[in-house]
């Protein structure tokens, strides 16, 4: 067997190949890169952001695939397995699992050599779908691609033979579906190995045709829910439109199967540039002040010297920070006296802060049309500390009304539940820094009050009572809380807060961070006193008290990767950290994911064995083409329990800061004559 398959990698990968990457990337049934239901070595195009669903046998797959790095992609799944057969021979009616997976691409292919790709499956869920593999694929002709790889567990459950890594690896310790979310290390690579591939045809632009040879046995599903005959598959695939992939199979020699998979990119909005429109063209007898809401901008700051103007704004409705500035640049260019040669644009939000952008009107006025003009004025462009005192202009009271969404998954009795309804949004700056802020929503239809799961954490009941908030009253006021912030030095921010903060917590908070402008590095420091919110979603408290809190490091790197550590004291008072590993754009998505663990043991957590998710921030401009700054955000956890849980606190200065400092500005600058 070992001989055949070397023999024939060796005769269809040698030849050289009349064109490298010519095949169309595929996702398979799992939603990663691959053939049917095995992997392959292909990457997606970076930052691409598939959803695919797949379904055969009574088995449903949903998976959300990211490609974090032009070379590693994240697959998170969650499926549905009907009619298992479990270690021991118990037999489930039905399994919902949840599992991550890592494929990354080592060698690119080539004229000369195929793509390698490695990866690891359920290193982290239940261990149903478990399994590694070392893949190579390579296009033979231009609509022709050949696979084979070498897989471990679930990837050799046909045609095994002794693991070629060596005696240190023959042994794989056996796995029970248990309350998963434990790193198995001591399986990776282990057990007996064997060979897979397959080969991809694609005929016209739209329409693939793929024949695999599949290796997974199918342990806990052959003989239940589908009768495994043949090793081999096949799988038809139609592209009507860019991004979108449908597919049908024939599997294991006695099953249908269907997928559905959308890719978007957050590089590549749907509207391409947008639908901005171009800059107010004022008048010189407008006021600054008039002209600037026009553009979406509050004048928030005013200095007059000689033969300079020194402004601080406040951006309601541009994402891109250097996009706000220009914009109030070029109003100034518009409406300042004619003696005026130089101003000032800094960024402002609840009284904080960052450096103005210096500016010689004399550029503004030649370089505005000018090839590459963005560049050039950048370039002549200086950062400066601003001098504008705070305009008289307080109170203000701002609000808006909006419809909202509140969707819960992976709830084992209902995988999917929501809430709709309408929600208010106040904000009343009562002076420079003092802000008074909250939210009310009122329910019309929904069903997360059916969940009837009660929690059975041995821990405080910090965050697994959440079924009890859900189910309490159909109108909420979801936070209403005083902040006051501060800036004693231009590198260091504070942060005072009191009422309620989020659904379930209200009390003290109080934060300091220092960010010096343009660094990569930040520190930051937080102490709560907090109480446990009545159910009922009103103003009344329950007796669980604590105090958390935490020091935190972030550190920004280069193409949009963020780092973030907090160590500290959570809400059921266990001690422990949380890293947060982020990719952000430019255009203002974000993917990040996280893990937290604290002295809690993984057995006394729960299911799940410790705090993990993913977080997802996408701005609703990139979406409608409108100039918006809202975006639409939500944290998604596989289950949610007591240990390692934070308190929501809108307003932290991290990421309150993040749009007014130079980084932004300069990491935007493409957008300044926009």
């Amino acid at each position: 067997m070992r001989a055949w398959a070397l023999i024939w990698a060796v005769a269809v990968f040698w030849p050289l190949a009349l064109i490298a990457q010519g095949v169309p990337l595929r996702y398979n049934t799992y939603g990663a890169p691959g053939l049917i239901d095995m992997p392959a070595a292909s990457s997606a195009p970076d930052a691409e952001l598939a959803f695919s669903v797949s379904r055969f046998a009574g088995q449903t797959r949903s998976t959300l695939t990211f490609q974090a790095s032009p070379r590693l992609s994240v697959s998170v799944r969650y499926a549905k397995l009907d009619r298992v057969l479990g270690q021991g021979g118990v037999f489930y009616d039905a399994i919902l699992d949840r599992s991550l997976a890592l494929h990354y691409r080592l060698w690119d292919e080539t004229e000369l050599h195929p793509g390698v790709a490695v990866g690891v499956a359920d290193f982290i869920g239940t261990g149903i779908y478990s399994g590694e593999y070392l893949v190579a694929t390579k296009a033979v002709h231009p609509d022709v691609a050949v696979t084979l790889g070498l897989g471990w567990g679930r990837f050799a459950g046909v045609g095994g033979f002794a693991n070629p890594l060596g005696p240190g690896f023959a042994a794989r310790p056996d796995r029970d579906f248990g309350q998963g979310g434990m790193v198995t290390r001591n399986a990776f690579f282990r057990g007996d190995a064997a060979f897979f591939g397959g080969v991809h045809w694609q005929p016209a632009p739209a329409f693939g045709v793929t024949l695999e040879y599949s290796s997974d046995a199918y342990p806990y599903e052959n003989g239940t829910a589908f009768d495994r005959n043949t090793p081999v598959n096949l799988g038809l695939i139609y592209t009507p439109r860019p991004g979108l992939h449908l597919a049908a199979q024939y599997l294991y020699g006695s099953v249908l199967g269907v997928q559905v998979t959308y890719a978007l990119n957050p590089t590549r909005p749907p509207h391409g540039s947008g639908y901005a429109r171009g800059p107010v063209v004022v008048s010189p007898a407008a006021s600054l002040r008039r002209a600037l809401q026009a553009e979406g901008l509050v004048l928030t700051g005013y200095r007059r010297l000689e033969n300079r103007v020194d402004i601080v704004v406040q951006n309601n409705r541009h994402a891109a920070s250097a996009q706000a500035v220009g914009r109030a640049a070029r109003v100034l260019a518009q409406i300042a006296p004619p003696e005026v040669t130089t101003f000032s644009v800094a960024l402002e939000q609840a009284g904080l802060r960052g450096p103005a952008v210096a500016l010689q009107r004399r550029d503004l006025a030649a370089l505005e049309f000018a090839v590459q003009g963005t560049d050039l004025i950048g370039q002549r462009a200086l950062m400066v500390a601003t001098g504008a005192s705070f305009e008289n202009r307080f109170p203000v009271l701002d609000w808006t009304m909006r419809p909202y969404i509140t969707p819960a998954i992976f709830d084992p009795d209902d995988p999917l539940r929501a809430d709709l309804g309408g929600a208010l949004d106040l904000e009343w700056q009562l002076a420079p820094g003092l802000t008074a802020s909250g939210t009310v929503q009122q329910r019309i239809a929904g069903t997360l009050d059916q969940a009837s799961r009660r929690s059975n954490s041995v821990l405080p009941h910090v965050r697994s009572d959440f079924a009890l908030y859900q189910r309490e009253g159909d109108g909420d006021i979801v936070d209403f809380a005083l902040h006051w912030y501060t800036q004693p030095h231009p590198e260091i921010t504070t942060r005072l807060s009191a009422g309620l903060f989020e659904t379930m917590y209200g009390g003290l908070s109080a934060e300091m961070l220092w960010r010096p402008d343009g660094g990569d590095l930040a520190l930051g420091i937080e102490v709560n006193r907090l109480q446990q919110r009545a159910y009922d979603g009103g103003f009344g408290f329950r007796d669980y008290a604590v105090t958390s809190g935490h020091a935190s490091v972030y550190w920004q790197g280069d193409a949009g990767y963020a780092v973030q550590l907090d160590a500290g004291r959570y809400l059921a008072g266990d001690w422990g950290a949380t890293l947060t590993l982020t990719r952000q754009f430019r255009n203002g998505w974000s993917l990040g994911a996280f893990a937290t663990l604290t002295d809690v043991p993984f057995d006394i957590f729960g299911e799940g064995s410790f705090d993990k998710g993913l977080i997802l921030r996408v701005p609703l401009s990139w979406a409608s083409g409108r100039p918006r700054r809202d975006q639409l955000s939500t944290t998604l956890r596989p289950v949610t329990r007591d240990g390692g849980a934070r308190v929501q606190i809108d307003g932290r200065l991290y990421t309150l800061t993040a749009p007014l400092g130079a980084r932004a500005i300069s990491d935007s600058w493409g957008a300044f004559l926009r």
